[in-house]
Protein backbone atom coordinates (compact mmCIF):
# COMPACT_ATOMS: atom_id res chain seq x y z
CA UNK A 1 0.00 0.00 0.00
CA UNK A 2 1.27 3.46 -0.88
CA UNK A 3 2.43 5.38 2.18
CA UNK A 4 2.69 9.16 2.18
CA UNK A 5 6.16 10.54 2.72
CA UNK A 6 6.67 13.44 5.13
CA UNK A 7 6.65 15.70 2.06
CA UNK A 8 3.33 14.24 0.83
CA UNK A 9 1.72 14.65 4.24
CA UNK A 10 2.88 18.25 4.61
CA UNK A 11 1.72 19.00 1.07
CA UNK A 12 -1.86 17.77 1.63
CA UNK A 13 -2.01 19.45 5.05
CA UNK A 14 -1.01 22.80 3.50
CA UNK A 15 -3.36 22.25 0.59
CA UNK A 16 -6.25 21.74 3.04
CA UNK A 17 -5.30 24.95 4.89
CA UNK A 18 -5.06 26.87 1.62
CA UNK A 19 -8.48 25.58 0.52
CA UNK A 20 -9.97 26.65 3.86
CA UNK A 21 -8.64 30.17 3.23
CA UNK A 22 -10.04 30.17 -0.32
CA UNK A 23 -13.50 29.09 0.84
CA UNK A 24 -13.50 31.71 3.61
CA UNK A 25 -12.53 34.41 1.09
CA UNK A 26 -15.32 33.22 -1.23
CA UNK A 27 -17.85 33.35 1.63
CA UNK A 28 -16.79 36.95 2.41
CA UNK A 29 -17.24 37.87 -1.26
CA UNK A 30 -13.51 38.39 -1.86
CA UNK A 31 -13.48 35.60 -4.47
CA UNK A 32 -16.17 35.28 -7.13
CA UNK A 33 -17.67 31.95 -8.15
CA UNK A 34 -15.55 32.15 -11.31
CA UNK A 35 -12.35 32.74 -9.31
CA UNK A 36 -13.17 29.88 -6.95
CA UNK A 37 -13.96 27.45 -9.78
CA UNK A 38 -10.40 26.29 -10.64
CA UNK A 39 -9.46 26.14 -6.95
CA UNK A 40 -12.54 24.07 -6.17
CA UNK A 41 -11.95 21.68 -9.08
CA UNK A 42 -8.26 21.21 -8.21
CA UNK A 43 -9.35 20.03 -4.78
CA UNK A 44 -11.93 17.54 -6.03
CA UNK A 45 -15.13 19.55 -5.46
CA UNK A 46 -17.59 19.57 -8.35
CA UNK A 47 -21.08 21.07 -8.58
CA UNK A 48 -23.55 18.46 -9.78
CA UNK A 49 -27.30 18.86 -10.28
CA UNK A 50 -28.20 19.94 -6.77
CA UNK A 51 -25.14 20.07 -4.55
CA UNK A 52 -21.36 19.77 -4.50
CA UNK A 53 -19.88 16.36 -5.19
CA UNK A 54 -16.59 15.57 -3.48
CA UNK A 55 -14.23 13.20 -5.26
CA UNK A 56 -11.69 11.68 -2.90
CA UNK A 57 -8.53 10.08 -4.26
CA UNK A 58 -7.78 6.51 -3.20
CA UNK A 59 -4.15 6.08 -4.35
CA UNK A 60 -3.68 2.88 -6.35
CA UNK A 61 -7.10 1.70 -5.17
CA UNK A 62 -5.68 0.66 -1.81
CA UNK A 63 -7.20 1.92 1.42
CA UNK A 64 -6.35 1.29 5.06
CA UNK A 65 -8.87 0.59 7.79
CA UNK A 66 -8.07 4.01 9.32
CA UNK A 67 -8.81 5.71 6.00
CA UNK A 68 -11.99 3.69 5.51
CA UNK A 69 -13.20 4.66 8.97
CA UNK A 70 -12.52 8.32 8.14
CA UNK A 71 -14.58 8.02 4.95
CA UNK A 72 -17.38 6.48 7.04
CA UNK A 73 -17.16 9.40 9.47
CA UNK A 74 -17.32 11.89 6.62
CA UNK A 75 -20.37 10.12 5.19
CA UNK A 76 -22.07 10.01 8.58
CA UNK A 77 -21.28 13.57 9.72
CA UNK A 78 -20.93 15.65 6.54
CA UNK A 79 -22.91 14.05 3.69
CA UNK A 80 -26.11 15.83 4.78
CA UNK A 81 -28.09 18.07 2.43
CA UNK A 82 -30.08 21.09 3.49
CA UNK A 83 -33.70 19.83 3.91
CA UNK A 84 -35.07 22.39 1.43
CA UNK A 85 -32.44 21.42 -1.15
CA UNK A 86 -33.23 17.73 -0.68
CA UNK A 87 -36.98 18.38 -1.08
CA UNK A 88 -36.34 20.36 -4.28
CA UNK A 89 -34.03 17.67 -5.66
CA UNK A 90 -36.55 14.92 -4.87
CA UNK A 91 -39.40 16.88 -6.49
CA UNK A 92 -37.26 17.33 -9.61
CA UNK A 93 -36.42 13.62 -9.72
CA UNK A 94 -40.10 12.74 -9.27
CA UNK A 95 -41.07 15.09 -12.12
CA UNK A 96 -38.43 13.57 -14.40
CA UNK A 97 -39.67 10.09 -13.57
CA UNK A 98 -43.29 11.08 -14.23
CA UNK A 99 -42.29 12.47 -17.63
CA UNK A 100 -41.02 9.04 -18.78
CA UNK A 101 -43.76 7.46 -20.91
CA UNK A 102 -44.61 3.92 -19.94
CA UNK A 103 -42.95 4.07 -16.53
CA UNK A 104 -45.42 3.74 -13.71
CA UNK A 105 -42.72 3.52 -11.05
CA UNK A 106 -42.17 6.32 -8.59
CA UNK A 107 -38.64 7.72 -8.42
CA UNK A 108 -36.74 6.22 -5.49
CA UNK A 109 -35.94 8.53 -2.59
CA UNK A 110 -32.63 10.34 -2.91
CA UNK A 111 -30.11 9.00 -0.42
CA UNK A 112 -27.48 10.72 1.64
CA UNK A 113 -25.07 9.77 4.40
CA UNK A 114 -23.00 7.45 2.27
CA UNK A 115 -20.27 7.50 -0.36
CA UNK A 116 -19.61 5.29 -3.32
CA UNK A 117 -16.47 3.96 -4.93
CA UNK A 118 -16.01 4.63 -8.62
CA UNK A 119 -14.50 2.49 -11.34
CA UNK A 120 -11.49 4.83 -11.20
CA UNK A 121 -10.86 3.97 -7.53
CA UNK A 122 -12.12 7.22 -6.08
CA UNK A 123 -14.72 7.70 -3.38
CA UNK A 124 -17.49 10.22 -4.03
CA UNK A 125 -19.91 12.01 -1.73
CA UNK A 126 -22.89 13.84 -3.21
CA UNK A 127 -24.35 16.06 -0.48
CA UNK A 128 -21.50 17.70 1.45
CA UNK A 129 -22.15 21.48 1.60
CA UNK A 130 -19.28 23.46 0.07
CA UNK A 131 -18.91 25.48 3.28
CA UNK A 132 -18.01 22.20 5.04
CA UNK A 133 -15.38 21.31 2.41
CA UNK A 134 -12.43 22.73 4.40
CA UNK A 135 -13.30 20.59 7.43
CA UNK A 136 -13.53 17.51 5.22
CA UNK A 137 -10.22 18.32 3.51
CA UNK A 138 -8.50 18.61 6.90
CA UNK A 139 -9.95 15.27 8.03
CA UNK A 140 -8.76 13.63 4.81
CA UNK A 141 -5.27 15.09 5.19
CA UNK A 142 -5.09 13.64 8.71
CA UNK A 143 -5.30 10.12 7.21
CA UNK A 144 -3.10 10.74 4.15
CA UNK A 145 -5.91 11.37 1.68
CA UNK A 146 -7.04 14.32 -0.43
CA UNK A 147 -9.69 15.44 -2.89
Amino acid sequence: MYQYTAFDQEFVRRRAEQFRDQIERWQRGELSDEQLLPLRLQNGWYIQRYAPMARIAVPYGEISSVQLRMLARIAREYDRPDPALLAHAQATQDALQAAQPGLALKAPPLRYGYGHFTTRTNCQFNWIPLVKAPEVMALLASVHMHG
